[in-house]
């Protein structure tokens, strides 16, 4: 609806949903259509309007691009995820990197019925088939990570961020400029906390994840090298891992990845979001 009204030179405010809910009041009020434009109305003349952030067109492309390719991606997961069961249910030892030229060699030459025998040839070639359509979306990914200004001074800056992860940081986040804080971010992203609490009794929060999936694949993946011995967040992942476990060490990393990007993008300003010379 945007492109359209853009198309013919209106100009289009987005409303945020929530916040504009939120303006209408506790009190019970007719919900029609007809009210609904009333108050988002009002709320233009007055100032008062909530509105989202509208991406430019090329951001719009970018991050199709990168949640075409963060699907396919989740797609040939599944499907290795469905070997990994079959081998499972037939008392076969797991391997990790299944689809690695000497695991799918020991993976034929395995013991097993015609039907489990059916279901990894059919889990195979559907990899196979996911990987010819990810192989282009990676390398005109990566390309365009190592051309643009915003992608290139997060793969500088912080360790753990490459091509893929830094242009889907880049597509999601957009303009760092919409958003206040640092924890406006997080929240955005997904990765924040929950917190259930009645009196003096608090529920252990999990995350909210209510936000773009593929940022929080990019941050997380991001996160699994903190480890590494050069790793500038090495200290910390170890201390955080042995008082509350890896994988919630690895999302607080995550969230401090977030958090520096956030400032990174913020800085540069226009310049982060410049489209490549056509």
């Amino acid at each position: 609806m945007v492109e359209e009204l853009q198309r013919i030179g209106a100009e289009a405010h987005l409303a945020e949903p929530a916040e504009t809910s939120g303006l209408r009041g506790p009190k019970k009020r007719a919900k029609t259509d007809w009210a609904d434009a009333r108050h988002l109305r009002e709320l233009l003349l007055i100032g008062r309007l909530p509105e989202s952030w509208i991406p430019p067109g090329h951001i719009l492309d970018l991050r199709a691009r990168v949640r075409c390719r963060h699907a396919v991606s989740h797609q040939r997961g599944e499907w290795q995820q469905r070997i990994h069961a079959v081998l499972y249910h037939h008392g076969i030892r797991q391997r990790h990197d299944l689809m690695s030229t000497e695991n799918r060699e020991w993976l034929s030459k395995q013991r097993l019925p015609a039907a489990a025998r059916e279901q990894i040839r059919v889990a195979v070639a559907m990899i196979d088939a996911l990987d010819i359509q990810l192989t282009p979306l990676d390398k005109d990914l990566r390309a365009y990570a190592r051309k643009q200004s915003g992608c290139k001074a997060l793969s500088d800056a912080l360790y753990g961020v490459g091509g893929l992860t830094a242009v889907t940081i880049l597509a999601e986040l957009g303009d760092a400029r919409r958003f206040s804080s640092s924890r406006d971010v997080v929240r955005y992203s997904g990765l924040d906390i929950t917190v259930h609490q009645s009196d003096r009794r608090r529920a252990a929060g999990r995350l909210s994840r209510q936000g773009p999936a593929a940022l929080r694949w990019a941050l997380y993946e991001a996160a699994l090298r903190a480890g590494f011995p050069n790793s500038p967040d090495r200290d910390y992942y170890l201390q955080t891992a042995e008082r509350i476990g890896g994988n919630r060490a690895r999302l607080a990393i995550a969230r401090k990845l977030l958090k520096r990007s956030y400032h990174i993008l913020k800085a540069l300003g226009d310049q982060a979001l410049e489209p490549l010379p056509s």
